[in-house]
């Protein structure tokens, strides 16, 4: 199956031996999933930054923070109460654990395709009892002149949505955890409609449900209600075990397109795409059947966890037309990819009322 991706020649554009790590005694496994802006007429990428010890045969090992600072837990992998089928999440006795401890790091570039990390700007690490396991994945919204930061936080408490706010990039105001466990994937809209701030988030249910994509509404992008389901799995699809939102929805003609990411039970990780109302965001009036990205070069079949393509950042082209998307490819590279919003929507199934 062929799908519709402008893929850079230059991919991938950064991969763990391109950054230093953050703490001695550490190494990068992986570079994940970059939010993405624009700022002073530079393409920024806040990039998922996972770490962990050098591996040594017979123990696995990984960081997780403390309130005097980062500690390293080693586990003899012949230990019974040990189960590590999953390169990404442990379990030892009853408790999750994530193999790898992730922070969030600026790299800027003149030209979208060559990033480098700048002076004078700092690492955004995880901070209190919520993110001791750390903060991923982070969405970047810029709404009247202040940029919203959603991103994934990660504890032994569990998985939720927290927000940070900066209008400079050196100085952050936090705001905590605004979506409670378990929550990820949440892409605040660039813009408010009728007066309202919109987000797109994705609560889990193990039991009941499923990794579904919901809407909600906020009067001034902290407190959030009036939730709705809008997006389900689809069985014998691309997209039958998990979906989740990409980055902000773009503003059409037609409605507020939304790039997103979806699983099936092979843990192939692919891209679509659908369509909201301009006036009421909780209606969705389209969705691709097809991804308009599947894995199929190598850097996206093989890494840390592979035959993932997974974005949640993007620029809008001045043509108006082109979307820059940079994903992250087999959970180990950053790379680059351009579509056309002309040809998604032309992929769009108008079937929903």
């Amino acid at each position: 199956m062929k799908d519709i991706a402008k893929r850079f020649e230059q991919n991938p554009l950064l991969s763990p031996k391109d950054l230093p790590a953050s703490t001695d005694g550490l190494q990068i496994t992986c570079l994940l999933n970059p939010g993405v802006f624009q700022y002073e007429g530079k393409t920024w990428l806040l990039v998922r930054v996972a770490e962990r010890p050098e591996q040594k045969e017979g123990v696995i090992s990984f960081p997780i923070l403390t309130e005097t600072g980062t500690e390293i837990i080693e586990i003899p992998t012949n230990d019974p109460e040990l189960i590590a089928t999953d390169a990404r999440v442990i379990n030892y006795k009853g408790v999750d654990y994530l193999t790898t401890l992730s922070h969030l790091r600026l790299l800027c570039s003149e030209d979208g395709i060559n990033f480098y990390e700048p002076k004078g700007y700092p690492l955004l690490v995880g901070e209190g009892m919520l993110e001791t396991f750390g903060i991923e994945d982070c969405r970047v919204a810029l709404i009247d002149g202040k940029y919203y930061l959603t991103f994934t936080s990660v504890s032994d408490n569990g998985v939720g949505v927290g927000l940070r706010t900066t209008t400079d990039w050196k100085t952050f105001e936090k705001h905590g955890m605004i979506l409670p466990a378990h929550n990820k994937d949440c892409a605040i809209f660039e813009e408010k409609i009728n007066g309202l701030f919109y987000a797109l988030h994705r609560p889990s249910s193990v039991d009941i449900g499923g990794n579904y994509i919901w809407i909600a509404s906020s009067p001034d992008g902290l407190h959030w209600g009036n939730h709705k389901c809008i997006i389900k799995t689809r069985k014998g699809l691309w997209d039958s075990k998990r979906v989740g939102a990409g980055a902000a929805p773009i503003k059409t003609e037609k409605g507020w397109l939304s790039i997103y990411h979806g699983a099936n039970e092979n843990h192939q990780y692919c891209l679509g795409a659908f369509l909201m109302d301009l006036e009421d965001p909780s209606k969705v009036i389209a969705q691709t059947e097809l991804p308009i990205m599947i894995p199929t070069e190598e850097y996206e079949l093989s890494g840390f966890f592979g035959n993932v393509v997974f974005t949640n950042g993007h620029i809008v082209e001045p043509d108006g037309d082109t979307i820059t998307i940079y994903y992250g490819a087999s959970d180990e590279f950053v790379c680059g990819a351009k579509f056309s919003i002309k040809e998604i929507c032309s992929l769009l199934k108008f079937s929903h009322v």
